[in-house]
């Protein structure tokens, strides 16, 4: 591990623990509170923001990469019976969006944002260019964006929080759309100056960061040309394109801004938080773990966010064989002694957990 590895690491954890310990003492618990809180004013204060707002061309970027690929996604139900879609199809589509979503989950959200255990180089540098193919923007915006979601979490400053306009069913209607796609329309941009200087110390991260636009074509047009390749033909590379890139990002948007909007609103409390983060479990497998919302904003920095028995969370698992293999270390796996206390059921945690010391057994009485 090279010496800025170790400082952009020992960085980010003191920026995430900023961020958590503001999470977890300042949020109100109830929806009036939240919603009182975000009626005080819905904007971030300056210091949190750029001081460049996003321009008008790039949300009209913004409404295409959203609008399209959803189209695409809806066209899709008819065009699969019978015509237009074929097993190189399908094996692009599935294996892009195992890289793209492991990039997310694993890479930019676990090991970017919260430190959850530390890398080689190499992983370091793959999963920051995996993420990058997810076009969900650039490593830089992204864990910005949700360290800062953090820090504020359902409360004034969440950038994508769905409390934010009440608690009644119409503002949370409103306020659901608002955290699933909404917010990628707001003029605020996150200060990475602030919530990402550890990220910017790394020229590494911040030449990927740059090269933003490039691995948006690579990830755009990486699968027509596999496909078209493989069939040895024009149209496996239409086919390829219509499954494998458009289907591919609307569906894996989709996914990772349900936890935004779906696991803020519904679904199980099994630890103790500040705010309204939930379990929502038939999310977990197509969101690679990330959908065990609760464990995650209850203790941030852990790398299993599936931390209870039987729950299925796929990028922990690959953190686990990284971690066989020498690539991942230091990794903060569920701790018994410091969840225990959170858990709001009887369910047990699950494997990869560290147990708490069995207390001494005192001498029997003479």
């Amino acid at each position: 591990m090279t010496a800025i590895d170790s400082t952009t690491a020992d960085a980010a954890t003191a920026v995430a623990a900023s961020a958590t310990a503001i999470d977890t003492t300042a949020n109100p618990t109830s929806g009036t509170g939240k919603a009182a809180a975000l009626a005080a004013g819905r904007k971030a204060p300056l210091s949190d923001l750029q001081d460049e707002p996003r321009g008008t061309f790039e949300k009209v970027l913004v409404g295409i990469f959203v609008a399209v690929p959803m189209l695409a996604l809806v066209a899709a139900i008819p065009l699969a019976w019978g015509w237009g879609l074929g097993w190189h199809d399908v094996i692009l589509a599935v294996a892009f969006y195992l890289i793209t979503g492991l990039g997310i989950s694993m890479g930019f959200h676990r090991y970017f944002t919260h430190s959850s255990f530390k890398a080689s180089t190499g992983l370091r540098i793959a999963l920051a260019i995996a993420g990058s193919l997810a076009l969900e923007k650039s490593v830089l915006e992204w864990v910005a964006d949700h360290r800062r979601h953090h820090k504020y979490s359902d409360r004034d400053g969440d950038p994508h929080s769905p409390w934010r306009f009440g608690d009644d069913w119409k503002a949370l209607t409103k306020g659901l759309v608002y955290a699933h796609v909404g917010w990628l329309f707001d003029d605020e941009r996150t200060s990475q100056e602030k919530f990402c200087p550890d990220l910017l110390a790394d020229k590494n991260i911040v030449r990927i960061s740059r090269l933003f636009p490039v691995l948006t074509a690579v990830s755009l047009l990486a699968p027509a040309l596999i496909g078209g390749l493989w069939a040895w033909s024009w149209q496996g590379a239409v086919t390829a394109f219509f499954w494998a890139t458009l289907v591919r990002v609307a569906f894996l948007h989709h996914v990772t801004w349900s936890i935004n909007s779906i696991c803020h609103t519904f679904g199980k409390e099994e630890f103790e938080v500040r705010d309204k983060s939930r379990n929502v479990n038939w999310l977990a497998i197509l969101s690679f773990g990330e959908s065990w919302h609760n464990l995650h904003h209850s203790d941030p920095t852990c790398a299993r966010h599936g931390a209870l028995r039987g729950q299925i969370d796929i990028a922990a698992r690959l953190i686990w064989f990284c971690e066989k293999l020498g690539w991942a270390y230091d990794v903060r796996w569920p701790d018994e002694a410091r969840l225990s206390g959170k858990r709001t059921g009887t369910r047990r945690l699950g494997s990869m957990t560290r147990r708490a010391a069995p207390e001494p057994i005192g001498r029997p009485a003479p």
